[in-house]
């Protein structure tokens, strides 16, 4: 039984000494995938998965190496192994093994569609998959019970249907995760369209997620691991403790580490390309952390995450309304992206994406002051929830007015 928070090992911590302990899996990550890339490249060139250049939306001249997301996959799955060796707190859990079958279903998908061009199905299906991995683990599964106790006054809502119990908050919690899952890697395969553009991003997120990450495992209380001992079996405490704290801090440090070292070959000019293994891959992993957020059913903590993964999220959203209004199928491929845009404002590939890694600090700042204000008790719950519904709830209306202007002249 747990008695007290400093017993457990987490109260007498500072953040640089959770920096400290985790800062191996980063420097592993990094240096996994900085010298494994020109590995990948070698044999994406020798085996044809190339990038050829077209003259409507790809910039670069000649064909590029695809297959950067396995070196990004070695990197990320190194630092998870390095993690494991790490003395952590007695009561936090080490990165569930699920998380690591899911990164396997990812990028199997992405590299049989980057070698093959596989059926939009089957990365649908890959997709799912590790989703379900994530759900049967619990992973994410209590993300709804905060929004159901703040509107419903109880997230205890259940009821029969044949006699068979039906949790109506952990089928919402599935609902959830696959639609994060599903969201979070397509949302991160649409921005993947300049050099060093998504590496660079999910580096910016992965920093954003890491402070929310040790904000939180500073303030758990001894009734939070009380009530975490009380929700898992006693075979699960007993050996690996109660709290993913120490889970979603590891796996930020690899993320950064696995896109910095990936992002030394892929800045312009790239000399390879993430392909879709990598860009999905890192969609997977960002969500993965963000749902982790809501351990305890905080779901304005998960909110505030996808906050910090404001970027792609926005990317998307501006995409599917801008195309809904022109009548276009939200799959539909323009060079209207913000990345596209911004190419096109500044003039150089560098400026536009140090354009778009300005854009998605701010978004950083914003969803980790959101988690350090309701942490200290400076911001309500609902402020959290204002603040989602108004940023993209107002990118959405852009979106829109965009593609009806973009319509109006298509007309003229």
């Amino acid at each position: 039984m747990i008695e007290t928070a400093a017993a457990s090992g987490v109260g007498d911590l500072s953040i640089r000494g959770l920096l400290t302990i985790f800062l191996p899996v980063l420097v592993v990550a990094w240096a996994v995938t900085l010298l494994s890339t020109p590995l990948i490249r070698a044999l994406a060139i020798q085996t044809g998965v190339v990038d050829h250049p077209d003259d409507a939306r790809k910039i670069h001249r000649k064909p590029v190496a695809y297959l950067g997301g396995v070196a990004v996959f070695l990197g990320l799955l190194a630092g998870i192994a390095a993690s494991y060796s790490i003395d952590m707190p007695a009561s936090f859990r080490p990165i569930p093994v699920t998380i690591v079958l899911g990164m396997i279903a990812i990028t199997a998908t992405g590299v049989g569609d980057d070698v093959w061009g596989w059926d939009p199905r089957f990365k649908i299906m890959g997709q799912l998959i590790a989703a379900a991995g994530l759900s049967l683990y619990g992973i994410g599964t209590q993300t709804a019970a905060g929004f159901l106790a703040y509107f419903f006054g109880t997230s205890d809502l259940s009821f029969e249907l044949i006699g068979l119990p039906i949790n109506v908050t952990e089928w919402v919690g599935v609902g959830i995760v696959a639609a994060l899952v599903l969201g979070g890697c397509n949302a991160a395969n649409l921005i993947d369209g300049l050099d060093g553009l998504l590496s660079g991003t999910s580096t910016i997120i992965g920093g954003g997620l890491l402070v929310i990450s040790v904000l939180m495992a500073l303030h758990l209380t001894n009734a939070d691991l009380l009530w975490l001992e009380a929700s898992l079996p006693s075979s699960v405490t007993a050996v690996e403790g109660a709290t993913l704290a120490g889970a979603r801090i590891a796996l930020c440090m690899a993320l950064i580490g696995a896109t910095l070292g990936f992002l030394a070959h892929n800045f312009n000019p790239a000399t390879i390309f993430l392909g879709d293994a990598g860009s999905l891959l890192i969609g997977y992993f960002c969500v993965t952390i963000i749902l982790m957020l809501g351990e305890l059913g905080q779901t304005h903590f998960v909110l505030a995450g996808l906050i910090v993964f404001g970027l792609p999220i926005v990317d998307t959203i501006l995409a599917i309304s801008r195309r809904k209004i022109q009548g276009l199928k939200a799959s539909e491929p323009d060079a209207n992206h913000l990345h596209h845009i911004l190419k096109r404002q500044f003039g150089t590939v560098k400026q536009a994406v140090l354009g778009m890694w300005a854009i998605e600090t701010v978004f950083a700042v914003i969803g980790v002051s959101i988690v350090a204000m309701s942490i200290t008790g400076e911001a309500r719950v609902m402020v959290t929830y204002i603040a989602f519904i108004l940023t993209f709830g107002s990118v959405a209306v852009v979106g829109a007015l965009m593609g009806r202007r973009t319509a109006r002249a298509g007309k003229s």
